[in-house]
């Protein structure tokens, strides 16, 4: 199995850490997104969208964290990432979900290039752009959390992969989590767990 990733990548961030969780060996493959390297023609013809994270299972390729999560929780199905119950499930993909529809599509590089580039903003306004949608989703993560020490309880779920990379993100970009210490206190106990350690970024071969 191969993952072409980029260590800042959330959504890549986001599949490394379930592939960890689930004990599943991976050949990681970077692709630089400053230099362009996900424009290039051959892995376009990989992942027509230009995007990581891309996973080759070998009889396919797949594209789309959502989807691959998804993948992943059916073929290894131990330790599932969604919890016991219909209702409990639906807490979990709501958070999973806020984050992946309402507050990275609104933050990502593509995004925040296109305010830079095509319409003028400054760094500063780029920055400013970014932390009010992270702010805006986290007020309401906060208060959908459920018991701890992790997003829903005492087992990891999607919510929590899909969380920590978040806060990584909020983080590098000086986003204050003092208003949210049910996020910084789930983050932590995440970041207590081995496969948390080793998706970390900064663990990464492209980190260097």
């Amino acid at each position: 199995m191969k993952l072409y990733t980029y260590f800042r990548s959330s959504a890549a961030y986001r599949v490394r850490i379930a592939l960890n969780l689930k004990g599943v060996s991976y050949e990681s493959l970077p692709v630089n997104l400053l230099k362009g390297e996900q424009r290039g023609d051959g892995y376009r013809a990989m992942n027509p969208q230009g995007r990581v994270p891309s996973l080759d299972i070998g009889d396919a390729i797949l594209t789309q964290s959502p989807a691959i999560l998804e993948y992943l929780d059916e073929v290894y199905p131990e330790p599932p990432l969604l919890p016991v119950g219909a209702v409990n499930r639906a807490k979990v993909r709501a958070v999973a979900s806020l984050i992946a529809c309402d507050i990275h599509p609104l933050n990502n590089s593509g995004t925040l290039g296109y305010l830079k580039n095509k319409l003028g903003h400054d760094q500063a306004a780029a920055d400013e752009w970014y932390a009010h949608w992270v702010r805006q989703g986290f007020e309401a993560i906060e208060t959908m959390l459920g018991p701890g020490p992790y997003a829903f309880g005492p087992r990891v779920t999607l919510a929590d992969v899909y969380l920590v990379p978040q806060v990584f993100n909020a983080r590098r970009f000086n986003v204050a989590l003092d208003a949210f210490p049910r996020i910084a206190a789930v983050e932590a106990a995440c970041m207590a767990h081995r496969a948390f350690q080793d998706a970390a970024p900064e663990r990464q071969p492209d980190a260097a």
